[in-house]
């Protein structure tokens, strides 16, 4: 075993000399980030040869790895031996042009860049006199962001809200539960924590009932409002006013509605501008949940789907879905920022200091849940800057230019049919059971199976939801590296492995 490579402090008053670990060498670190950089560029080259959905089985790991860590150091080229034969054989590769399952999770050379060196800023920006670059980036650049996809002046620091980066959109539904409770509570009395309701439809992401579950919501009291094809599964406006009418019936208070622009399952669009009409009408807080469909808004021909976000409260989008920007970066808007600050803060003596207390400086430990933050506006900041508005509109456009292609061979195939409309770059389809179903289950045991042997051919990925309790392949559009190519591949294979299953059903017969 190679012994470690001592480092000799000089004796310190009385203390016995002692030998140790020199943590950072910079000529030591530019050497082998190198080599790290070489691996992950050699990694995107080859990535098209690797399984894209891992074919492991579970633990597989715990065989192949120690009990215990080393006792000594261990070399770089045996650590990124091992990444190569143990590590990348477990992972399932987001960046694949082949992937095409859940919503893509985009990397780039500019968003990787701006996580390298966040990383070796290593900042803990939870407040303006911690790191006053981290915070005042973060501001600007999220009122680059909020002007490009044209947010109201509300929601940017020149008024009186502000973005904020938080690490998912799971994270940002729940500051704006916690703000509009403590609001809510604030005016009828903390006693009343029972009777507060929170809307959603049931196409609305699970993040919101996970967040009632923190924010004490009672579980009787998050109501998941039903959606139907007959509105392309986007909530209706008249249900939510049926469930309001019945809940203020019953002595409840509503006081906060959770709308999409694009659901999980279908990219449905909740009408904003009716629902945030009903939520003025009642004084409930409107959040607007586009993680995924926010990105495609920066271009001006899918804007209109905002229209009516300047009667929320917030608003959130993943730039690191769909913008190039390296997870985690998913920005919130608040219109008014004094509501999450009054939820959030807490301030110890111990993080006092005159520049919080002159009350001229943000201090984003107020706006989240943690307390410590990482300097990820410098991975969005690179984006924006090395790529630029024009290109990242061009990028998202070819995206759905290929979602449209794929659409289009779905419908000339009759053995399939669409089960949603596409909207932006997925699409919602499945394989029409025979007239004869053996399983009689609506195509539902059928689609699973092709699902299941698409995926274990390692070759593409995709995932499923439920529509209308039909089990429904959801195809998505966003890989960095995807091309016309892998679209047209992916088709020929799912219609390959249709044919296989079909025949089956046709010699169990």
């Amino acid at each position: 075993m190679e012994m470690p490579n001592f480092i000799f402090r000089e004796n310190c008053g009385d203390l016995p000399e002692r030998r140790g670990l020199r943590p950072f060498d910079a000529e030591e670190f530019r050497e082998n980030a190198h080599r790290v950089v070489d691996f992950i560029a050699d990694y995107y080259r080859d990535i098209e040869k690797f399984p894209v959905r891992s074919q492991v089985q579970p633990g597989y790991l715990q065989s192949l790895l120690p009990d215990n860590a080393p006792e000594y150091p261990e070399t770089l080229e045996s650590v990124l031996n091992d990444i190569q034969n143990k590590i990348i054989r477990g992972i399932t590769h987001w960046q694949s042009p082949n992937f095409f399952a859940f919503y893509p999770s985009n990397s780039s050379t500019a968003g990787l860049l701006g996580e390298m060196l966040s990383g070796g800023f290593n900042v803990i920006g939870f407040s303006w006199i911690t790191s006053p670059a981290a915070t005042e980036l973060e501001a600007i650049v999220l009122d680059w962001l909020g002007k490009i996809i044209n947010l109201p002046e509300a929601f940017l620091l020149s008024g009186k809200g502000g973005g904020v980066i938080q690490g998912t959109a799971s994270e940002a539904i729940l500051v704006a539960l916690l703000a509009a409770r403590d609001k809510a509570l604030k005016a009828m009395g903390m006693g009343s924590l029972e009777r507060l309701v929170v809307y959603g439809s049931d196409q609305t992401h699970s993040s919101l009932e996970k967040a009632c579950m923190i924010a004490g919501i009672q579980k009787t009291n998050f109501k998941a409002l039903p959606t139907n094809s007959s509105m392309n599964y986007a909530l209706s406006p008249e249900v939510l006013k049926k469930a309001i009418s019945d809940d203020l019936s019953a002595g409840l208070r509503p006081f906060f509605l959770c709308a999409t622009v694009g659901t999980t399952s279908s990219t449905a669009v909740d009408p904003l501008m009716e629902l945030g009409k009903i939520s003025q009408d009642h004084g409930m807080w409107l959040h607007v949940d586009a993680a995924y469909a926010g990105s495609a808004c920066i271009c001006p021909e899918y804007r209109h789907y905002l229209d009516g976000v300047e009667l929320a409260d917030s608003f959130n989008m993943n730039a690191h879905k769909w913008l190039l920007t390296n997870f985690d970066c998913s920005a919130l808007w608040v219109k008014d920022s004094s509501a999450l600050v009054e939820a959030l803060s807490t301030n110890p003596e111990f993080l006092r200091n005159k520049a919080s207390e002159s009350n001229t400086v943000v201090d984003y430990k107020d706006w989240q849940v943690p307390l410590g933050r990482r300097f990820r506006s410098l991975k969005l900041w690179m984006v924006l800057r090395l790529y630029g508005v024009t290109n990242l509109r061009t990028y998202i456009r070819n995206h759905i230019d290929l979602a449209k292609h794929f659409e289009e061979l779905v419908r000339g195939d009759a053995k399939f049919e669409i089960m949603a409309p596409r909207i932006f770059a997925l699409v919602c389809f499945r394989l029409l059971p025979p007239p004869a179903d053996p399983d009689n289950d609506n195509g539902y045991t059928l689609n699973s199976r092709l699902l299941e042997a698409v995926n274990n051919s390692g070759h593409i990925y995709l995932s499923h939801t439920v529509l209308s309790n039909t089990f429904t392949l959801r195809f998505v559009v966003g890989a960095p590296l995807t091309e016309q190519r892998h679209v047209s591949a992916a088709w020929k294979i799912l219609q390959d492995h249709a044919v296989i299953l079909l025949k089956s059903y046709e010699i169990s017969k």
